[in-house]
Formats: C-alpha cells, sequence, structure tokens
C-alpha cells in the first residue's frame, strides 16, 4: 500500500504534462592546496580569530597555476558520471555554472565537453554568479521535461583565486577555488526537482562586480593600473540583500511544494558566510541538523558552493533516496534562487 503524497508538485498542478526530471549522481573536486587563514595573515592585515569570526572560513582551496576552471569542472563531472555508471557517449547536453570561464569565449562547457570526450553534446555557459547552479539545473530540467535530452550535465566551477585581489583583506579572505557536478535524467516513480524559485533585481549589480574586462572595460595600462580585473564587493550591502532575498525564495519554494521547514531532510544554502547562514536559517525556523555547511573548509566558490556541498551532502549519507532537500542561493546581479528536491 502506498503511503500518501505529503508535498504538492508544483509543476502537476498547474497541468504541466512533462516527465519528471531527477538527479541521479553528483560528483565534485577541489584542488590539492589549502589556504588557511594563518596563511592569509602572512600576505594581509588580518587574523584567524576575525576571519572565523566574521565569516566561519577557516580554509579555502586554491587552484594550481595550470590548473583552471574547466580542468575542476571537468574532473568533477568526471567523478558524478562514474558515480552514475553515465559513459561520455550518453551525455547530450553540458551546462557550466561559472563568472570565472577559461576565456571569454569559446564557453568553459565546450572546453568540458573536449576533456571528458562527450563529443555527442551540445554545451554551453550560464553566468549568475553564485546562482548559476541553480539557473542551470532549471534550464537543464526543462530539457528533460520536455523530452528533447535524455541525459544533461550540469556542472558548478569556478577559479575565483585569479580574479581575488589578495592585497584587499575584505575580500580576499572569502573566495576559494573548486567544482561540483550532477547528472540529470528522468526517473520513473520519483518527483525529483519540484520547483526552482528565481529572481534578480540589476538595480543592485554594483554591490558584486568585476569592473574589467568586458566591452565597458577592455584590458588596458590604465584598467590593471586601476585593479579593475579584480572582483569588488560592498560587504554590508550584500550581506542585508542576501539574507532578505534567500528567506523570501526559499519561503516561495515551500510554498509552491504546500510544505513547511521541518519536512526538509537537508537545507543546504549557498557557502558565502555564516552569519548570513545562521540568519537565513533561523528565519526559516531550520534547526542545526537540517542545514549542510561546509564554508568551514572551501570559503565561498560562488556557483561551485551549492554543487560541491550537495556531493558531500550526498556521499556523507545526509540525504538518502526519497528525502527533500532544499537548495539556496544569492549572487552577483544581484540574483537568487531555492530549489526543492525529492531525492
Amino acid at each position: 500500500m502506498k503511503t500518501a503524497k505529503k508535498f504538492n508538485n508544483p509543476r502537476a498542478k498547474h497541468g504541466f504534462q512533462g516527465r519528471t526530471c531527477s538527479i541521479t549522481s553528483v560528483g565534485s573536486y577541489v584542488p590539492e592546496k589549502v589556504v588557511r587563514n594563518a596563511d592569509l595573515e602572512k600576505i594581509v592585515e588580518t587574523s584567524d580569530e576575525w576571519i572565523v569570526s566574521r565569516t566561519g572560513i577557516r580554509e579555502r582551496r586554491v587552484a594550481a597555476a595550470n590548473e583552471f576552471t574547466a580542468d575542476m569542472a571537468a574532473n568533477a563531472a568526471r567523478r558524478a558520471m562514474e558515480n552514475g555508471k553515465i559513459s561520455p557517449e550518453q551525455i547530450e547536453l553540458i551546462i557550466v555554472a561559472t563568472i570565472t570561464p577559461d576565456m571569454p569565449f569559446p564557453a568553459t562547457a565546450c572546453l568540458v565537453q573536449q576533456k571528458i570526450g562527450a563529443y555527442k553534446a551540445a554545451a554551453f555557459d550560464v553566468e549568475a554568479a553564485c546562482s548559476g547552479f541553480i539557473y542551470a539545473l532549471e534550464i537543464a530540467q526543462q530539457f528533460i521535461m520536455s523530452r528533447t535530452y535524455e541525459t544533461v550535465l550540469v556542472i558548478g566551477a569556478e577559479k575565483l583565486s585569479s580574479i581575488v585581489d589578495w592585497t584587499d583583506r575584505n575580500t580576499c579572505v572569502l573566495f576559494g577555488d573548486g567544482a561540483g557536478a550532477a547528472i540529470l535524467q528522468h526517473r520513473p516513480e520519483a518527483h525529483g526537482l519540484l520547483t526552482a524559485c528565481m529572481g534578480a533585481d540589476g538595480r543592485q549589480a554594483e554591490l558584486l562586480c568585476m569592473p574589467g574586462g568586458g566591452s565597458r572595460c577592455p584590458a588596458s595600462a590604465e584598467s590593471i593600473a586601476g585593479r579593475l580585473h579584480f572582483l569588488r564587493m560592498d560587504g554590508k550591502e550584500t550581506f542585508k540583500n542576501a539574507v532578505t532575498a534567500m528567506y523570501t525564495a526559499a519561503q516561495e519554494a515551500l510554498r509552491r511544494c504546500e510544505i513547511d521547514i521541518s519536512q526538509i531532510k537537508c537545507v543546504i544554502p549557498h557557502q558565502a558566510n555564516r552569519r548570513i547562514i545562521d540568519a537565513v536559517s533561523e528565519r526559516l525556523g531550520a534547526k542545526p541538523e537540517q542545514v549542510f555547511i561546509n564554508l568551514d573548509k572551501y570559503g565561498n566558490t560562488s556557483a561551485a558552493s551549492v554543487a560541491i556541498a550537495l556531493d558531500e551532502a550526498v556521499h556523507s549519507g545526509r540525504i538518502q533516496r526519497g528525502d527533500l532537500v532544499m537548495m539556496v542561493v544569492f549572487g552577483a546581479g544581484l540574483t537568487w534562487g531555492a530549489a526543492v528536491i525529492e531525492w
């Protein structure tokens, strides 16, 4: 006898008859080099106590000089493929979420395609900063539900160390490198990705940005001298907007599924700042044991953040088949999103 469904499938409720889309395997990769807070004390005026008390970060991973976003993305992809027993030939679409592509073009996804040998796949990038992985999941889901593709590879990958100003103590302590990947397929009898709420407010785009390198400010002696090719952030305003946006998105996702936070087995927030995570969790009413945090080990890895955390949560046993999982993110743009998944 089947148990009664404990949540609403928003897509089915609104008459959408497409098939469901599930994450069938995950994988992640972080570079070998560990940069601890004590290491940063040697290059900027800071301290382990200052960093931990304000951010919750104790260390982060930094890619080698000859290790790039596509390399890390491919490594994470291979692990997801191995975990899901997926061959390169099965992959029909690759979406990479990143703000640190190997180069402005071609897309990093095309470089990943070459590295993993998925030559039958279409490939493109998504740029939504720290929200990129959820944006990419929602895009990928449309291809699965519409029966356009059977197997889609979604990756969040960043080499933020390449755009961090290592002389700015307010930002260099926050970021790290890494990649996380997910394989999306239709899994019969599973609801999979139930909903994804996404939003943006371009009026506040300059709160978190990299001014140089685009068509507005191409590379020049002046732009380099002005350090315009490094990440810039208004920390106070970003913090305030992050808490509000993440809470609002999460509440909307719960509302659509007609559930409350107590029914979520694992909440995976964007790993940017422990104070942001705690503030959002408190507003949602999430218990500490519901919230997955690996921020202390990796810092903010932007689009890779929730992807790496999801992989670690799955492989540590925090998430089991049938559990409800919620990911909630916020990033430059300003962008935000929340997704609820039946694992």
